[in-house]
């Protein structure tokens, strides 16, 4: 373990709008003995406009995360309390700080979180698509094989999908998710988050291809979209060959039954008819089947 003395602050820091910079993020900063950014120049910036007096600050970036790692694992050891921040956000989040939070955490150092603006959340609640199950997918690669794949997965995604995109970029992601979903799945182009030119485009990804197209993408985009329309329900045919496999393989008619059952989302007791060469109607299937066999 660390001395006690020393901790990293995980600090968020407002994504357009200062006024969402909280007090105990503030104080955080005024308080810390070191603050890690990604830009100097914008922290400083920050710290000027939060009437922060200037700060002792070192750059944390893509390029330099690695490297500063052991430098901020010594400092907090030493006893010194580290700010973390990024541009705009909570570090780690698409954002550098994940290796720092890591590393500090695997030495046995302190670490708290001032949680605070966080543009893919915002996006999120402002889309009007389901909140309750989402994946966070930030963004895509760029280009090749890892791309195509990550565009298959997010295809057959069921919860709702929470991307981030440059405006240059845009365009052809959206084309691409049309590409790969269909032109009806619903989508939400979230811009300029907590800005003065804020705006939120909901649409289906096909009107979303027109829109792009006619509307030149200005600012960074968060894009949200709907998570993919369950699977049909399997018919009695393929459950009648699920069954069959399964028995083929060795299984027992109770195993074969539970594991169809299981696999395709269906209660036992409309496999088991099935089993037994009858047939269920809707209702008979809806009830659950509780017998040994």
């Amino acid at each position: 373990m660390g001395s006690g003395l020393g901790v990293l602050v995980v600090v968020a820091t407002p994504i357009g709008n200062l006024g969402d910079l909280s007090p105990r993020a503030a104080g955080a900063l005024a308080d810390a003995d070191l603050v890690a950014c990604e830009d100097t120049r914008r922290t400083g910036r920050l710290l000027e406009l939060a009437g922060i007096g200037s700060r002792p600050l070192t750059v944390v970036n893509d390029h330099t995360e690695g490297d500063m790692v052991p430098v901020i694992v010594e400092a907090v050891r030493s006893g010194r309390r580290v700010a973390l921040v990024t541009d705009a956000g909570t570090p780690g989040i698409s954002d550098p700080g994940q290796r720092v939070v890591a590393a500090v955490a695997g030495s046995g150092g302190r670490i708290e979180v001032i949680p605070g603006p966080a543009a893919p959340v915002a996006a999120l609640v402002a889309s009007g698509l389901p909140a309750t199950r989402f994946v966070m997918e930030g963004f895509l690669p760029r280009r090749g094989p890892e791309r195509a794949g990550r565009l298959d997965a997010l295809a057959g995604e069921v919860r709702t999908v929470v991307l981030l995109e440059a405006p240059h970029r845009l365009a052809a992601t959206i084309g691409d998710l049309a590409g790969v979903c269909g032109d009806e799945r619903r989508v939400a182009l979230c811009r300029e988050l907590t800005k003065m030119h804020e705006e939120v485009w909901r649409g289906t990804l096909g009107e979303a291809v027109a829109h792009t197209a006619e509307v030149p993408p200005r600012g960074e985009f968060v894009v949200v979209l709907d998570g993919a329309p369950p699977p049909p329900a399997p018919g009695d045919d393929e459950l009648r060959r699920a069954l069959a496999e399964h028995e083929t393989a060795g299984a027992s008619r109770r195993d074969a039954i539970a594991a169809v059952a299981r696999a395709a989302g269906v209660s036992r007791r409309r496999v088991y008819q099935l089993a037994i060469g009858g047939d269920q109607s809707p209702e008979q299937g809806s009830q659950e089947w509780s017998s040994g066999e």
